[in-house]
């Protein structure tokens, strides 16, 4: 920079010819000329130097390809570079489309885009939880966070998914945790797609209760119809992650909240749509849930079936103060199991289970003339008891 300045100020002192600048210098007289015509034009500014790269790179994105990109992010704001190029390699398999990385530095480029942060998580620990191999193997339930909508109501939204496909089910606008507005979800759900193998939830309401049995009403009708209820550990949403991550997706559908409930309803719907039809989905190699589901052949029965105990079993009605009598005692299980029939079985190892169809809800301490809660030990305990039910350990 210094040469080029002192260079254009003996040619201003008109004492120097170009061709002797150039010697005195030692540049050409090429140079010479450029470096005059760009201080004519832009001053000294124009003597610093310029970037020598090229222009137009020879493997640079062509520019349509580019502007569908940028078209795409713009109208699916929460979708990535890896989503935005499966969907258009599906739409258009005969471009050639670039890498996802250049995707992404395309959206950086045009602002559509922020650093994610990072985030620790805690390695999970899943113990003998099922691991779906196949549609209808598990489905997963929970309901995210509340939200206040236009109205001033309140908004719990209820959702399940299909653990394999990622299928999502059902999204529905409830306004609290109670029994009596997840039933009638499950009901359509189990009509319009019939039984899954397993149901995974937290133990909260109204999928469980803070009692013996961990049993609610829900649960109760779950495993009357032969579906298997999975429970995470408490404290450990991970064991549940598949579907929490999901709820992080369906903030879109939320954003803003509905002005009341029908309207947030219908938000859900069309995200529902969406997500199972047109978004792509990373797990699934870029494609549709719905490309991977299909209903289950287990259909939702008109009437319950009657428990089917064995002979051997001590057979007791549950009382409507939730007790059953047994040796002389009265020993309380549950009110949640009013009116139902429960059976009692001795182990391998001498110990008395109490089971609900198929489900294992106590054994029975013959001292201390109660119930005890049951419990399964998870991966890595010395302990772990024979499996009550089929599981297959993650």
């Amino acid at each position: 920079m210094d040469q080029r300045v002192g260079f254009i100020a003996d040619w201003l002192s008109g004492s120097w010819t170009v061709v002797e600048l150039s010697e005195r210098y030692a540049i050409s007289r090429k140079t010479a000329y450029k470096w005059i015509g760009r201080y004519r034009t832009e001053g000294s500014v124009g003597l610093a130097e310029r970037s020598h790269a090229p222009r137009v790179h020879a493997r640079s994105t062509p520019a349509a390809l580019v502007e569908a990109i940028v078209q795409l992010k713009q109208s699916r704001p929460t979708w990535g570079p890896l989503k935005i190029i499966g969907k258009l390699s599906d739409l258009h398999p005969d471009q050639t489309w670039p890498a996802p990385s250049t995707a992404g530095e395309i959206l950086r480029r045009a602002g559509l885009v922020k650093p994610r942060r990072r985030r620790y998580r805690t390695p999970p620990t899943l113990g003998g939880l099922t691991c779906a191999e196949r549609p209808n193997h598990l489905w997963a339930v929970d309901h995210k966070g509340w939200v206040r909508l236009g109205d001033g109501g309140r908004c719990e939204p209820l959702t399940l998914t299909d653990s394999f496909s990622r299928f999502l089910i059902a999204v529905e606008a409830c306004t609290s945790t109670r029994d009596d507005e997840a039933r009638p979800v499950f009901e359509r759900a189990f009509a319009e797609y019939g039984l899954p193998e397993a149901i995974r939830s937290d133990n909260g309401p109204p999928f469980a209760s803070t009692g013996i049995t961990g049993l609610t009403a829900l649960s109760i009708w779950w495993a009357k119809l032969g579906v298997r209820h999975e429970r995470i550990m408490p404290g450990k949403p991970q064991q549940n992650g598949r579907h929490e991550r999901f709820h992080l997706t369906l903030k879109e559908a939320m954003e803003p909240p509905g002005a009341d409930r029908a309207a947030q309803a219908e938000s859900f719907e069309r995200f529902r749509h969406s997500f199972n039809l047109e978004r792509p989905h990373q797990a699934l190699g870029q494609t549709p849930p719905a490309r991977h589901y299909q209903p289950s052949p287990r259909p939702l029965p008109k009437r319950a079936p009657e428990p089917d105990y064995p002979k051997e079993a001590d057979i007791r009605r549950v009382r409507s103060n939730g007790e059953i009598k047994w040796a002389g005692d009265l020993l309380f299980v549950s009110t949640a199991l009013v009116g139902e029939l429960v059976a009692i079985e001795e182990t391998d190892s001498q110990e008395l289970l109490m089971r609900f169809y198929d489900t294992p809800i106590g054994v029975i301490d013959t001292r201390q003339k109660r119930l005890r809660r049951l419990t399964i030990a998870t991966r890595g305990d010395s302990q772990t008891p024979t499996n009550l039910s089929p599981i297959h350990p993650v």
